[in-house]
């Protein structure tokens, strides 16, 4: 009848339009990125990178603002001023981004005693606020993260598409429960505040697993990150590098901005990549 080959022609522009849609998700890549943190020692570098590398960049921060606003690379970046610890705001720029890069840096939290300490050794130069914990700022703003990128993994796989691509910075500590004398040192020497600290790296990295059918994260952990411009750290490489030379298993070799952000780069290009990178694997990735 009439109506049936109606139907019928219906169902196969459908077809075709879902078949173009699905080809074209296959051979897409990653275009668009939004680095949360990017206005940070770690997500300036990685923005810089990636705009080099001809990507489309949106930087989430409290500030919001370019750091640079007389760089090249710097000044195509689109800079937004967001909370992370925000799940609407999460929600909002994973659903415009086709991966992600966690970047929000916390050394010391409000209640390390060590706050004020932000001002010399965050490569930014950054304070945390007043509800600025291990808990809010690594694990809230990644489980954000994580549970709209969940959201946003199912509705892709209707048309095809991979797995939502996340970069996580973590720390080379975070590795201590699985190396020769990690877990004694932490347990002995390391002060509270670096427990919690690890606590929280440790719980993004675990539900970061946990849903490794929807995300391909792909998890760095550097020990010291430093240019010749990081002072603070600058008397401390030599030693860290001499103890991971020698084999001192729980010190991993230090490793350069440059490096650490060009091998994030990599993990994003790179479909196949994911789980732990370390220094070694680091250095590797920032050579492609």
């Amino acid at each position: 009848t009439i109506q049936s080959l109606s139907t019928m022609k219906l169902l196969g522009v459908l077809i075709a339009v879902f078949a173009a849609n699905f080809s074209l998700a296959l051979s897409s890549n990653v275009k668009k990125v939004a680095v949360f943190g990017g206005t940070g020692y770690v997500g300036t570098a990685v923005c810089e990178r990636l705009v080099k590398k001809g990507f489309d960049v949106t930087a989430v921060s409290r500030r919001g603002t370019n750091p640079k606003p007389d760089d090249e690379c710097l000044s195509q970046v689109k800079w937004v001023v967001g909370d992370a610890t925000d799940p609407s705001i999460c929600k909002k720029i994973v659903n415009d981004n086709d991966a992600v890069v966690h970047a929000i840096g916390l050394l010391f939290d409000v209640n390390s005693g060590l706050a004020d300490l932000n001002k010399i050794v965050s490569g930014s130069g950054s304070l945390p606020g007043e509800s600025s914990t291990y808990d809010a700022i690594t694990r809230g703003t990644m489980y954000n993260i994580i549970d709209a990128s969940i959201a946003k993994s199912r509705f892709n796989s209707l048309t095809g598409k991979s797995k939502f691509p996340i970069c996580f910075v973590s720390a080379a500590e975070a590795g201590w429960p699985d190396v020769s004398l990690g877990p004694q040192v932490e347990e002995k020497l390391a002060p509270e505040w670096l427990k919690r600290y690890l606590e929280a790296k440790r719980s993004v990295e675990a539900k970061l697993s946990e849903n490794s059918k929807t995300i391909r994260s792909v998890v760095f952990r550097p020990s010291l990150i430093w240019d010749f411009s990081k002072f603070d750290v600058l008397p401390a490489i030599p030693i860290f590098n001499l103890a991971s030379a020698l084999g001192v298993p729980f010190v991993d070799k230090t490793v350069r901005v440059e490096t650490l952000a060009d091998a994030i780069v990599a993990g994003l290009e790179d479909e196949e990549l994911s789980g732990v990178q370390r220094f070694m694997q680091m250095e590797e990735l920032a050579k492609r």
